[in-house]
C-alpha cells in the first residue's frame, strides 16, 4: 500500500506499516522525482573538511578505516570519551566541520549499514541546539530499529542492509526532514541553535550493546540553491 506525502504532493511512499514492517520499500514515483537533492548543489568533501573523533587514548586506526570506498567506525562501551574532559559516552564518529551552518537549508546524504548486534547507539546526528539541548535530530539503532532518539521508530529490520540517508535541516523554518531511500518519512521541528554541523558513525546512548559499528559510504554535504 502507498500514502501521499503532503509536502510532496505527487510522490506516492510506502505507508508507515510497510514501512516498519516489510523488507523494506522504494518509492514508487509518480509525475514529479522524489530525489530530495533536487534544487541543491554537492560540496567538496574530502578529509580537509573532517575528522575522526575517537577515544582519546587510542590511534584513529584502532576504530576507524576507510578501504574501498566504504568507512567503517567502531566502538566499545568501556572506551574513553573522545576527549580527557568529556563526560559523555564513547564515540568513533566522522565529525563535519568545514561546514558548520547557522542558517540556510543544508543536507547530509550517505550510505549506512548497521551489522548485527550493535544497539543503544546514535549512527547520526545534527550537531548544534539551544539549551538544554545539544543536538538538532539523532538517528539511533536500537535493537534492529531506527528511532528518532529514543521514539518514534522509523524502521525495523535493518541490521546487515544498506540504506540511503537524507536529512535536510532548515534553519530558517526550523524543521528537519528524514529520507531514507528517496522515501520522506519524517519531519520533526528543530531546536534551535546558532551553529550546527552534520556527523555520522557511532556514539553510544542508553542500554548501549558492548560493540557497536556503522559503516558508511558516498556522504555528501549539500546546500540548497540560493
Amino acid at each position: 500500500c502507498y500514502i501521499l506525502i503532503p509536502s510532496h504532493p505527487f510522490t506516492l511512499c510506502l505507508c508507515h506499516f510497510c514501512l516498519t514492517h516489510k523488507e523494506w520499500p522504494f518509492c514508487f514515483k509518480s509525475w514529479e522525482s522524489s530525489d530530495p537533492t533536487k534544487g541543491f548543489i554537492s560540496l567538496p568533501l574530502n578529509r580537509s573538511y573532517y575528522h575522526i573523533q575517537k577515544p582519546y587514548d587510542l590511534p584513529e586506526n584502532q576504530r576507524y578505516c576507510f578501504s574501498d570506498g566504504v568507512h567503517r567506525c567502531w566502538v566499545y562501551s568501556t572506551d574513553k570519551p573522545h576527549t580527557p574532559t568529556s563526560q559523555t559516552k564513547p564515540r568513533t564518529e566522522i565529525a563535519i566541520q568545514g561546514y558548520n551552518y547557522s542558517y540556510g537549508v543544508w543536507q547530509f546524504e550517505g550510505h549506512w549499514y548497521v551489522p548485527q548486534g550493535t544497539s543503544g547507539v546514535c549512527i547520526m546526528q545534527v550537531f548544534g541546539a539551544s539549551p538544554p539541548h545539544a543536538t538538532t535530530l539523532m538517528l539511533r539503532v536500537v535493537n534492529g530499529s531506527l528511532l528518532y532518539y529514543r521514539g518514534p521508530v522509523l524502521v525495523q529490520d535493518i541490521y546487515d542492509k544498506w540504506f540511503k540517508l537524507n536529512v535536510i535541516h532548515d534553519v530558517d523554518a526550523a524543521k528537519v526532514k528524514v529520507y531514507i531511500n528517496g522515501c520522506l518519512i519524517f519531519e520533526a521541528d528543530g531546536r534551535g541553535g546558532t551553529s550546527h554541523a552534520f556527523k555520522c558513525g557511532v556514539y553510544a546512548q542508553n542500554d548501549d550493546s558492548y560493540y557497536m559499528e556503522s559503516r558508511w559510504k558516498d556522504i555528501k554535504v549539500l546546500r540548497k540553491c540560493d
